[in-house]
C-alpha cells in the first residue's frame, strides 16, 4: 500500500472508529451528556491511536476491513482490537489519585 492510499484508506477508517465511537458512547448508562465530548475525543485520538500503533496505520486499517468486509466487520474489529485498550485506560485513568480525579 502506498503512502497515499494508506492515507486514504486512514481517511475512511477515522470516520468508521468516529461513528464506532459515537454508538458505543450513546450505550454507555456512566457517560453523561456533558462528557461525551470529551470521551469521544480521548476514544478517536492520535494520542490513544499511538497506544496501538502509528495512527495513521490503525485507521488505516480498519479503513480496510470497512471497504473489504463491511461496516460491522469493520465494528467488530474495532470492538475486539481497540475497544479492550481504550477501557483498560480509561479505567486507570479513573482510579482514586490519577491525574483525572485530581481538581
Amino acid at each position: 500500500m502506498t503512502e497515499d492510499e494508506k492515507r486514504s484508506q486512514a481517511w475512511i477508517g477515522d470516520a468508521v472508529l468516529a461513528l464506532y465511537a459515537r454508538k458505543w458512547i450513546l450505550k454507555q448508562s456512566d457517560i453523561t451528556p456533558k462528557q461525551r465530548a470529551s470521551v469521544f475525543t480521548e476514544m478517536t485520538s492520535n494520542h490513544f491511536l499511538s497506544s496501538l500503533g502509528e495512527p495513521t496505520a490503525m485507521e488505516a486499517k480498519i479503513g480496510v476491513v470497512y471497504e473489504s468486509e463491511g461496516l460491522q466487520a469493520a465494528f467488530d474489529y474495532i470492538e475486539s482490537k481497540f475497544l479492550p485498550v481504550f477501557l483498560k485506560q480509561r479505567n486507570r485513568q479513573r482510579r482514586p489519585g490519577s491525574y483525572r480525579n485530581k481538581k
